[in-house]
């Protein structure tokens, strides 16, 4: 049985603020999710949840936030729906991610220092936290969580289950190594779930977006066009076919990550007699939703070629730049890793401005609403 390599220290966004800044589109994600998150706080029987003690405070956590900026509008949103809902009670808003991640820049976000606006130093009442816990562990206390919210982060899974021969993601994978990559996934996604079943309060709110594969077979970067993730492989495969890259690089160089469909994502909370639903939790809602990569939408709107291209591979590097590093061998010069890297995203850049029209990241999510049984719950 092949050894799962962990991808828990070693991944994470690149920091400074440049994920925020570079991932548009992320954004538009989460604030599509916005009405679904204030319906979410709609829904949620405060005085019950809360045993009608007026000091016991309100909490919500963002899980794999990042750097914060890209939900920090919507949280805002949020945070004010809460506080109209109860202007009593105090609010405790916890950021979570791995260990790796920049929370020097998610303290910055929160306080109105950083790039991402100001939408939550006006609010009162509020008092924010971080944690460095991993959503594949338990991060809030049990029977603590009103709302939680999360997206663009639950497809990273605990680790790579095998190597990929021919590809660098799952999406290419076939035969056993996809089988081995799908039974990861759907039990890393039953363990996300069991953590949130125990922190949620009887009554609480779970809005989670994720990527997926929807019911037309899309999924990010695949909607039409060249297709992203075979374009990664492709440009990878050729530096290893130049000599820049080892074979053993190559073959090291695996996204831990799944993407799921409905039904996957449905299997564990459909189950009237699996541990999910015994733990209270049930499905209130569910839909797949494409949003445009912003980035493409603007060069078609300008035709500025000079701007997308670079602008797309940004975006792109924002949030695979670790993957790609992390294959090279550690024990080689580090110049010559961030070399291979640059000349990396440098192909893939010339792709972009051979054949612009080819090329975009539209995003493909899973849009879900997960309540736990309680006051305020509606089956």
């Amino acid at each position: 049985m092949t050894e799962l390599r962990d991808a828990s220290a070693t991944i994470a966004m690149k920091s400074g603020g440049y994920y925020s800044a570079r991932t548009k589109g992320a954004k538009d994600v989460i604030d599509n999710a916005a009405p679904l998150v204030l319906s979410a706080v709609e829904a949620l029987d405060l005085g019950g949840n809360l045993g009608g003690d007026p000091s016991r405070p309100i909490c919500l956590a963002d899980f794999g936030a990042a750097d914060g900026g890209t939900s920090m509008e919507m949280i805002g949103r949020a945070v004010a729906a809460l506080r109209a809902k109860a202007p009593e009670r105090p609010v405790v808003l916890t950021y979570t991610d791995l260990p790796s991640n920049d929370f020097s820049q998610v303290f910055r976000n929160t306080q109105g220092n950083g790039s991402a606006g100001d939408h939550l130093t006006g609010q009162d009442q509020l008092f924010v936290f971080a944690s460095g816990t991993s959503f594949y562990r338990q991060v809030l206390p049990r029977a603590s969580l009103n709302l939680g919210f999360s997206a663009t982060a639950m497809h990273w899974i605990t680790g790579t289950p095998c190597p990929i021969r021919d590809h660098v993601h799952a999406v290419g994978a076939q035969g056993r190594e996809l089988a081995a990559f799908t039974e990861q996934g759907m039990q890393d996604w039953a363990t996300i779930l069991r953590h949130r079943a125990a922190e949620l309060v009887p009554g609480g709110r779970l809005v989670l977006v994720n990527f997926c594969i929807d019911e037309e077979g899309r999924y990010l970067g695949n909607t039409g066009g060249a297709n992203m993730f075979d374009t990664f492989n492709f440009l990878w495969q050729r530096l290893r076919d130049d000599g820049a890259i080892t074979a053993r690089e190559y073959q090291n160089t695996n996204f831990p990550q799944f993407y799921k469909t409905v039904e996957q994502f449905r299997a564990p909370l459909d189950d009237p007699h699996g541990p999910l639903r015994a733990a209270g939790l049930s499905l209130e809602h569910i839909e797949t939703r494409v949003v445009p990569c912003p980035y493409k939408a603007e060069y078609l709107a300008n035709g500025d070629l000079d701007a997308f291209a670079p602008a797309l591979v940004g975006t792109l590097r924002s949030w695979s730049e670790t993957v790609f590093m992390n294959g090279l061998d550690p024990t080689s010069p580090a110049a010559r890793r961030h070399s291979v890297v640059e000349r990396f995203y440098k192909s893939y850049e010339d792709e972009i401005r051979a054949a612009p029209e080819d090329h975009a990241m539209d995003y493909v999510h899973v849009y879900m609403t997960i309540a736990k049984d309680g006051p305020g719950a509606r089956f």
